[in-house]
């Protein structure tokens, strides 16, 4: 499902604003049997081009053969949080809002789900040639059952602009997808068959959002 208008609209601007101009974006992505792995923005910034070009073409190999990949940008709010790399910073009090009573009870009460007690978080930006391979977030031991994307990037979003959240049947046909649009929270029960489309490289914008499951332990 997805609710939109999720947020009072000032707080949905200022949260898109930290993700474009105050979030130091590191970089996740697997290539099949390789990862998954993750960079922080420093250790990015020191990636020999060479070896950015080697990713680059691991992951892309992987997914034209099927399998599953991905590569995209991140912050990790929960590791940040737990490992205090900026305390009291402001993807910190958005994570602490998120675990409030207020955001878990309306979450529970829009999905029936009543033993949710608490949830996880990363920023992520999905920019052009960044994608999510199809997967089922099959960590039902781990507590993980709702998985959820508030979507944070351009008030307009167009279809051609790809990034859509999308679900499939067993067939691989496309049941729903949902546009990234602003200020909006998309909600699914977990295992599900889902992707985040590919960006092509005429997108002009990233896909901002904060993303993570809420659990039951």
């Amino acid at each position: 499902m997805q609710v939109r208008n999720v947020l009072q609209r000032d707080s949905a601007i200022e949260l898109r604003s930290i993700l474009a101009s105050a979030t130091p974006w590191g970089l996740a992505w697997q290539a099949g049997e390789d990862g998954p792995k993750a960079l922080r923005a420093e250790e990015v910034a020191q990636l020999p081009i060479a070896e950015r070009q080697h990713m680059g073409r691991a992951v892309s190999t992987e997914a034209a053969n099927g399998g599953y990949a991905f590569t995209f940008a991140r912050y990790p709010i929960l590791d940040a949080y737990l490992g205090r790399w900026s305390p009291d910073s402001a993807h910190d009090i958005l994570l602490e809002h998120i675990n409030d009573e207020p955001f878990l009870d309306l979450v529970r009460s829009v999905t029936g789900f009543h033993d949710l007690v608490k949830a996880d978080a990363q920023a992520t930006v999905f920019a052009p040639t960044h994608f999510l391979g199809l997967h089922s977030d099959s960590h039902v031991m781990e507590g993980w059952k709702v998985a959820y994307v508030l979507s944070l990037g351009p008030d307009e979003w167009k279809p051609d602009w790809g990034g859509y959240l999308n679900f499939f049947d067993e067939d691989g046909d496309i049941v729903q997808g949902f546009k990234p649009r602003f200020n909006s929270l998309n909600l699914f029960a977990v295992p599900q068959l889902h992707n985040v489309g590919y960006v092509p490289p005429f997108a002009p914008f990233g896909r901002f959002s904060i993303t993570g499951w809420f659990r039951t332990i």
